[in-house]
């Protein structure tokens, strides 16, 4: 597909990333003005320039005949290319190297997950990027802030030289969604009496509760309650401090970091005549790095404190982090409660304190006088009853539940999903791939309209592979050693759905 070269551009390389503007270079000669980001950083500029023209070809010939949805993927030889429209305009392409020696098949869906991912928290701490190009057209912060948060972002999956994408093994996991933990109803009373303290004390703030990697409660949207969930479980509860691996992360097996002497942006390259090196450098290295490891750290009073540079926020210098709304575009300050397994997470609108970001400590030491023990309270009872990290294992099954209008999902646990055989996992992600093609056809034809699907497979291992699409909700699932006949199959789901999800797949439904 013309970018047979990306193989040699970079030794070990596994994959390339590329975000651009369709509405920048339009003259010619100024082409690589559309270049925002691309990875990795030191790949030739005509290698870049080939994919992105290829891309930006293949977008405008699409939209011909699909207005409201360009191109999706191209799958070539040796190449799947993932696109993404993050914003109008702002295109994000993902092409991922296709290798028949580790196994690694991948589910397309999967891969545009990544480049969803990435996008939202970017937005949640820096605002879109269409703001930043409005605020200095040139693309130079536009260029800095993507840099380093994208690169941040790609060190979780990078395996000495080669990067690790989403395969096959992850077809029991689905990002963008929260994991919540199921409590009592004396425990439910508690936690909302636990709410009710810190909006008293905090403003009317919002807030997320968290024990170890599971929501407990939120006063947020979907949208902005699974961000932060995504961020808090990949650099702020207890296993994210603690430990160089996170439960967040796919397949992080080990912690490199790109070399940060070598990010450089296209500015820097196409203005050679003078040196802006030093102050490039010194332009990104005053940047928050939000997913860094190991930038924030316990404080004795509880609360965790970030060492990030100070960022901006209009004409105020912050020393605390600042998250944005997606529906509203409000700014809040990022403060955050520890003790023990659990997770305070609190959204203090910049607007609701009088004295700016020194109004903070106020907020702290109210926290700490009126809610403090609250929270010590209810660690303990959650403590009491959780089950540990096999909390939610179903003996027999091995399943994916999701929930796509309240963006929550719960799956076996994946200490459980390694008994799987590796042909079981390989079937399950073929079934989810065409089950993700006919929901983008349902969502073309009529994205109002809500469908049904179910398929059950006799996989050539003798298990079953099954989905069940309905209502909104999702059920993935594989049997192994299990009896041959349909019937088993589905009376296997009729149970699990009668006791897991209050009946939400059963036939009489």
């Amino acid at each position: 597909m013309g970018v047979s070269s990306m193989a040699a551009a970079s030794d070990g390389m596994q994959l390339q990333l590329c975000v651009f503007d369709l509405r920048r270079g339009q003259q010619e000669g100024q082409e690589l003005d559309k270049i925002l980001f691309f990875y990795p950083t030191d790949c030739p500029f005509l290698t870049q320039l080939s994919l992105v023209g290829l891309c930006e070809g293949i977008i405008t010939f699409t939209r011909i005949f699909s207005p409201e949805a360009a191109c999706e993927v191209i799958e070539a030889e040796k190449h799947s290319h993932v696109f993404y429209e993050a914003e109008p305009d702002i295109w994000m392409i993902l092409v991922v190297e296709k290798s028949k020696d580790d196994g690694q098949v991948w589910r397309c869906e999967a891969l545009r997950g990544v480049l969803k991912e990435v996008h939202s928290l970017f937005k949640m701490f820096h605002m879109s990027i269409h703001a930043l190009l409005d605020k200095k057209p040139s693309g130079e912060l536009a260029r800095s802030h993507l840099h380093s948060f994208i690169t941040d972002y790609l060190s979780d999956f990078q395996l000495g030289k080669r990067m690790q994408m989403p395969s096959f093994r992850d077809s029991l996991k689905e990002r963008g969604t929260v994991q919540m933990l199921t409590v009592s109803r004396e425990v439910a009373l508690e936690v909302q009496s636990l709410i009710t303290s810190i909006s008293s004390c905090c403003n009317g703030c919002d807030s997320l509760i968290l024990f170890q990697d599971l929501l407990v409660s939120t006063t947020l949207p979907p949208d902005d309650t699974a961000n932060l969930f995504s961020y808090c479980t990949l650099r702020l509860t207890p296993h994210a401090l603690s430990s160089s691996t996170s439960s967040w992360s796919y397949l992080r097996k080990g912690h490199s970091t790109p070399n940060l002497s070598n990010l450089t942006t296209l500015d820097e390259h196409q203005s050679r005549s003078r040196d802006t090196s030093q102050g490039q450098n010194s332009q990104i290295s005053s940047i928050p790095r939000f997913l860094q490891r190991d930038k924030w750290s316990k404080g004795k009073d509880g609360f965790l404190v970030p060492n990030f540079p100070s960022g901006e926020v209009g004409s105020f210098v912050l020393s605390t982090p600042v998250v944005w709304n997606q529906q509203n575009d409000n700014c809040k300050y990022l403060c955050v409660y520890q003790h023990k397994g659990i997770t305070v997470v609190m959204l203090v609108s910049a607007t609701s304190l009088a004295n700016g970001e020194q109004g903070l400590v106020q907020v702290k030491n109210q926290f700490l006088e009126n809610v403090a023990q609250r929270v010590t309270a209810v660690e303990q009872k959650l403590s009491r009853g959780w089950g540990g990290e096999n909390a939610y294992h179903v003996s027999g099954y091995r399943y994916l539940l999701i929930d796509r209008d309240r963006s929550v999902s719960r799956a076996t646990p994946a200490g459980k999903v390694t008994t799987l055989k590796k042909e079981s996992l390989v079937y399950l992600n073929k079934l989810r791939e065409e089950v993700d093609i006919e929901k983008g056809r349902w969502h073309r034809d009529n994205p109002h309209q809500e469908k049904e699907l179910e398929v059950s497979i006799r996989a050539e291992n003798n298990a079953w592979v099954i989905a069940k699409v309905i209502r909104g909700k999702e059920l993935y699932m594989v049997l192994e050693k299990a009896n041959e006949t349909l019937l088993y199959a589905t009376d296997a789901v009729e149970k699990f759905s009668n006791r897991y999800c209050e009946g939400a797949f059963s036939m009489e439904y």
